[in-house]
């Protein structure tokens, strides 16, 4: 991305060819640890063990044909090679070296140590992939410091912002930019929006995660947003994808959409592009997915026959892609998709033929680094992998994969609209951090109260001149009525109660396009959260603000009692440990 800083060069630290990264880990005799060596590999009289994995090879012969002895190798780094007769002993004890104390329990014990530190630094590999969706990782080693691109952002201040928690909200922008992958996959020139949304969220408890796609045609408001000294205008009603690239947006304008419509607090992003998905569904030996019925997309590219499949690559690349050939031909059905791949690609790094192999987590560190665009806030190896080794803490068996409740835009079929009330269901647990999973989930405590329970500030607006209808979904008797006469009271007087609505568990304030600021102020008046705000696809200027009031309701002008405890019935979901997932069925 033209706009992030990739601090790259001819480091010392670059791999020549010819040379297997699994080569230059060697073990240290003093720690028992394995390390990395830089200049392993590199000399012809290299002969040292790969680490875990890593097969004996025979050995080598220097230029005059004979054969390199272990004496030869640097002390405090003894091969682990055979010599011409196939003995250890000089690895055991090399000339000069200084034998390990305590013999073949010692070594035993070392090798026991070894073990537990090779998977507490593979933890982190398993969290990144969590995060980014398209997978992840890292070594804690300089290499990969080099590989990593950092954007600062600008997201305002908190004045601004949903207030914030101790649970974790990274933001998972994958862009469709083409750029220098030819015109393979379309427009070359194209900006690159924010092409696959994911929002992770993972519990203060660390117990839970809900990973919500966002469709790319989701109508939304994009607010005013800065790309270092240039602000650019918001819109009231785009696409939501535009929020990336549109105008010279950065990832911030996508960060400050997300926290606009959803109320969430956004802490990290993290960014990948199409050649993200090739690279690293290959660093992992590919990634099993499932088609219901045969699949023959002549624009992804995808032909695929009906049952279990593994892929990589290119192939990979086409079945995240796949739209037109499956279920309606749109986003929506491409997104199950997405998850279904993303959730068996969290699988796959949990497995152990990748577990044990550096050969694979480093080929997946290296393809990861190179891959992601992040924030600032975590641009280094060391900052990822404190966030990487907190996140993994997260069972898989407790990942729910869902997408943002919508409805056709009945103004224009090809875009979306959120669905009244669902939406604003599931917005509601994310920020109170109810798990969509069947584990228990801490409630909001007075110390660290939910964002959902504060409401805005309210806009300078005229109340006099607002019109409001105000609808009872609350099941209780006559709350429409009550309702209205409290916002006359303060000084909507074209406030009145309308017919009842259908039960609904949350309150919402829906207003038409350019009506946001009277919204707002409304919701104020009555303490709902920002996140009640929502655009009403079918109302109009003549129609005014209609405010459905839910089951969290209890008194005009206090909080809300609680936040639902339960999804809507109907939403879209995966589970990251399904394995019987398939694609949609063919049209």
């Amino acid at each position: 991305m033209n706009s992030g800083h990739r601090n790259r060069g001819d480091s010392a630290d670059s791999i020549p060819p010819g040379v297997d990264p699994a080569d230059q880990w060697v073990l240290d005799p003093a720690t028992g640890e394995f390390r990395l060596d830089l200049d392993a590999g590199r000399r012809p009289s290299d002969a040292r063990p790969r680490a875990a994995s890593a097969r004996p090879q025979a050995g080598r012969r220097a230029a005059d044909g004979s054969a390199t002895s272990a004496a030869g190798a640097s002390a405090a780094e003894p091969t682990g090679e055979r010599g011409p007769r196939g003995s250890r002993a000089a690895a055991r004890n090399p000339k000069g070296a200084t034998a390990a104390p305590g013999g073949r329990a010692a070594r035993r014990k070392g090798r026991s140590s070894r073990g537990r530190r090779v998977l507490k630094w593979t933890a982190g590999t398993l969290g990144l992939v969590l995060v980014a969706g398209c997978g992840g990782a890292y070594y804690v080693y300089q290499h990969f410091n080099n590989n990593i691109s950092s954007v600062k952002v600008d997201v305002g201040d908190d004045s601004e912002r949903p207030q914030a928690t101790d649970a974790l909200n990274i933001l998972v922008i994958g862009t469709d930019s083409r750029v220098g992958l030819g015109r393979e996959y379309g427009d070359e020139g194209s900006a690159g929006h924010a092409d696959t949304t994911l929002l992770f969220h993972i519990s203060k408890d660390r117990s839970n995660a809900t990973v919500l796609s966002i469709p790319r045609d989701l109508m939304v408001q994009i607010p005013d947003c800065k790309t270092g000294d240039k602000t650019i205008p918001g819109e009231a009603r785009a696409m939501f994808n535009t929020s990336l690239g549109q105008d010279g947006r950065d990832p911030g304008c996508t960060w400050k959409t997300v926290e606009k419509l959803t109320g969430v607090r956004i802490n990290h992003f993290m960014m990948v592009n199409f050649e993200a998905v090739k690279t690293l569904s290959t660093a992992v030996g590919g990634v099993e997915v499932c088609a219901a019925t045969d699949i023959d997309d002549p624009y992804s590219h995808l032909k695929m026959s009906a049952g279990r499949h593994v892929v990589q690559g290119e192939e990979a690349l086409a079945f995240v892609r796949t739209r037109h050939a499956v279920g309606f031909g749109g986003d929506l059905t491409r997104i199950p998709l997405q998850q279904q791949f993303i959730s068996s690609m969290i699988r796959k790094m949990k497995s152990s033929d990748t577990l044990t192999s550096p050969t694979k987590l480093w080929d997946l560190a290296d393809a990861a680094t190179k891959a992601l665009t992040v924030d600032d806030g975590i641009g280094s190896v060391n900052k990822l992998k404190d966030l990487a080794l907190d996140i993994s803490r997260v069972d898989t068996k407790n990942i729910t994969f869902t997408t943002v409740p919508v409805l056709d835009d009945p103004t224009n079929n090809n875009h979306l609209v959120l669905k009244p009330n669902d939406a604003q269901q599931v917005f509601s647990m994310i920020v109170a951090d109810r798990s969509l999973t069947d584990v228990p989930s801490p409630s909001p405590t007075p110390e660290a109260p939910a964002p959902s329970s504060s409401a805005p500030a309210a806009p300078q607006v005229d109340p006099a001149g607002v019109k409001v209808t105000v609808r009872n979904g609350s099941g209780v008797g006559k709350q429409a009525a009550k309702v209205a006469t409290a916002l006359q009271d303060k000084g909507f007087a074209l406030a009145v109660a309308g017919n009842n609505a259908d039960p609904t568990a949350t309150s919402t304030v829906s207003y038409p396009a350019g009506h946001e600021d009277e919204a707002q102020a409304v919701a104020a008046a009555l303490g709902l959260p920002g996140t009640a705000v929502q655009v009403g696809g079918k109302l109009t200027a003549k129609d005014g603000l209609v405010v459905v009031i839910g089951k969290d309701f209890t008194d005009a002008g206090s909080t809300p009692s609680a936040a639902p405890s339960e999804a809507p019935k109907d939403i879209q979901r995966v589970q990251a440990d399904d394995t019987n997932v398939c694609a949609a069925k063919g049209k």
